[in-house]
């Protein structure tokens, strides 16, 4: 019989993540599972920090969808859960999103592709997006802060698996994959941030 850790045992509960039912690990409406991201234990090590980068926008606006009507690109399911590092989850943390477009480029006038949402009381968080573009000298990649109650603000990246520019980019880390798999409608992509919190 396989163990389960008690963040599988969180999120068997009966979890729901923006039309996504819940078992031991996250399954997407189109029944896609993304296991846990990284393999939470007690005294787990944070999510590494990365820099935030030159295009990051405050004060962007709170919401889940960041697809507009017309916009090019794979559109994306992301989400996943905020943790302390004893696996427990992070109600009403801040998790603010900004990427590049289809095409590698930042809206820098407005908040086109930006935006936030609060985890709910199981630490879950989803966006609609997109998978952002390529740009010279960088990897897709999603940018993300991360601001749990009580805990330094988490500034980070996130990547996609099998890229072929990974092992080229300069600030890639495996750590910071992204789980994916695919679904009709584009991709369903998971992780799961641990915050310094116990």
């Amino acid at each position: 019989m396989a163990s389960h850790s008690r963040r599988d045992i969180l999120i068997g509960s009966g979890l729901a993540l923006a039309g996504i039912a819940l078992p031991s690990n996250l399954v997407f409406a189109q029944g896609a599972e993304l296991p846990p991201t990284p393999e939470c234990r007690d005294a787990h090590d944070v999510t590494p920090r990365q820099t935030e980068g030159p295009f990051y926008t405050p004060k962007a606006p709170e919401r889940a969808n960041l697809r507009e009507p017309g916009m090019k690109g794979v559109a994306v399911a992301l989400g996943g859960l905020v943790l302390t590092r004893s696996c427990k989850p992070v109600a009403n943390a801040v998790v603010d999103l900004w990427q590049a477009d289809d095409a590698g480029e930042y809206d820098n006038k407005g908040f086109r592709l930006r935006g936030f949402v609060r985890t709910d009381a199981q630490g879950r968080y989803a966006f609609q997006t997109i998978q952002p573009g390529l740009y010279p000298g960088r990897v897709r990649h999603y940018h993300v802060k991360v601001q749990a109650p009580g805990a330094r603000l988490l500034t980070t990246q996130l990547y996609f698996p099998d890229e072929p520019g990974n092992a080229r980019d300069f600030l890639f880390r495996k750590e910071l994959l992204v789980r994916t798999a695919k679904v009709s409608d584009g991709l369903a992509a998971r992780f799961d941030f641990v915050a310094d919190l116990r």
